[in-house]
């Protein structure tokens, strides 16, 4: 658990697909981790009569992928069960209430967790894996947020981030009360000095605690559901596990997304581009990304389609430049081409993502121009690209991690190296007064 590779996997799983006034793509990569732990869930029409309410999720594994792949294909049945009840003479149900939804989506999480616990791998400690959830559960008139972990959903509404889920991280204060409460300990910021997420499914060795209820154990499955009306305005949703947003902050991500929604219409193209400058940022996780584009959505712009060709070119002349002015020092390396790009002033690069984003193209360049290079750079953050001793801040944490180390030291250090994949706890600065566009009714 936890061990990187010797270099990323970059092979991607992509699906999309449209229905109930919607679109959605989706993509997942391995990246720097030894196995893929995480799941998702993508469902256009749901049964019972609900043909126009959909369903999408992302689920971050830890210690293993066997909780969140259970989850990712049965978590929404549990779901409707428990928000529908039995159908009726005809196999249809009118459409639920929304505390009904809220009450629902909470009691399929705590019958799923309560149903793995069954399992004899979970059950004897073979395996010990757990996984968050982080969903949105969509009907004609209503959006319902759903978070058990510190995977996030956004809602993207009117050019703006109006709403964001909140983190389940231990050092939280209601987290850490209850944690405290069945006499548990947070310590580096993680439950008992280990786990660094405080709600997930699964997780049993921290849900054993005598006296204690499923949602007052040291880990609690309880899911925090937010119902948000729907508006003329929203524009899309994002759900992504924290390899995205380990390096990118709520509102580089959307403002990304609307760029390159802005040039391009393929939802797999748009993902896949995250995902690849998430890892061009220094991301060292498995990474998952569900885009959900509703009807006011961001349409493709002529003149953003020519902006974006016209910073292709440039950088293609760019590094052409650079390689040529090398001369009898030998072509440089892709690291310190990228260098040299990071130091200056490049106008029209896409907001949010930044250089990193156009790694692709960079290296398309710089491949056909030294097609006999060994490999060098490959998954290298622009961090790594600067100053060897260049501080740099994790993003969402409390603790300034510095990385003083040169991109070959870091692997030589990464070689081997088994940390746990729960990284260190945030900060909660992702209160809902950060989007005083939009309260959600009905917080559970």
């Amino acid at each position: 658990m936890g061990a990187f590779l010797d270099k990323p996997k970059t092979e991607k799983h992509n699906a999309h697909g449209e229905g109930n006034g919607l679109r959605y793509g989706l993509s997942s990569m391995q990246g720097w981790r030894v196995e893929m732990e995480d799941a998702h869930t993508a469902t256009v029409g749901l049964p019972h009569g609900l043909d126009d309410w959909s369903f999408f999720a992302v689920y971050d594994g830890h210690a293993g992928s066997r909780v969140a792949n259970y989850a990712s294909k049965h978590l929404l049945e549990h779901i409707i069960a428990h928000s529908m009840g039995p159908p009726g003479p005809e196999g249809l149900n009118p459409a639920p209430a929304v505390e009904t939804v809220k009450t629902g989506i909470r009691a399929g999480f705590l019958k799923i967790d309560e149903h793995m616990r069954s399992f004899t791998d979970l059950r004897n400690g073979m395996d010990r894996s757990g996984s968050t959830a982080v969903g949105v559960l969509l009907s004609p008139e209503h959006l319902y947020f759903i978070n058990c972990g510190d995977s996030r959903a956004v809602l993207y509404r009117n050019a703006h981030v109006c709403f964001s889920t909140l983190d389940h991280k231990p050092c939280n204060p209601r987290e850490k009360e209850r944690i405290q409460n069945a006499g548990g300990s947070v310590m580096i910021q993680r439950v008992n000095g280990s786990l660094a997420v405080s709600r997930a499914l699964g997780d049993y060795d921290y849900k054993c605690v005598d006296g204690k209820g499923a949602t007052e154990q040291l880990v609690s499955p309880e899911p925090e559901v937010f119902e948000i009306p729907r508006a003329p305005e929203d524009e899309f949703v994002v759900l992504a596990c924290d390899g995205i947003w380990d390096v990118m902050s709520n509102e580089e991500l959307c403002e990304f997304v609307k760029s390159r929604l802005e040039v391009s219409h393929d939802l797999e193209k748009v993902c896949n581009q995250v995902l690849d400058t998430c890892l061009h940022k220094g991301s060292r996780d498995n990474m998952s990304v569900v885009l959900v584009c509703l009807p006011n959505c961001p349409k493709v712009s002529e003149e953003a389609v020519k902006k974006d060709a016209e910073l292709d070119q440039f950088l293609e002349t760019r590094v052409e430049e650079i390689i040529e002015k090398s001369g009898e020092e030998g072509i440089p390396d892709l690291v310190t081409v990228m260098r040299n790009l990071s130091s200056e002033s490049i106008p029209n690069l896409p907001p949010g993502g930044g250089l990193a984003s156009k790694r692709s193209v960079i290296e398309a360049v710089y491949n056909r121009l030294n097609p006999h290079r060994e490999e060098d750079g490959i998954g290298t953050s622009l961090a790594e690209t600067g100053q060897a001793t260049k501080a740099v801040r994790k993003p969402r944490g409390q603790v300034d991690f510095l990385l003083l180390i040169s991109l070959c030291s870091l692997r030589k250090s990464l070689h081997g190296l088994r940390i746990n994949k729960k990284k260190t706890c945030s900060n909660s600065s992702l209160v809902l007064h950060r989007y005083p566009a939009l309260t959600p009714k009905n917080k559970q």
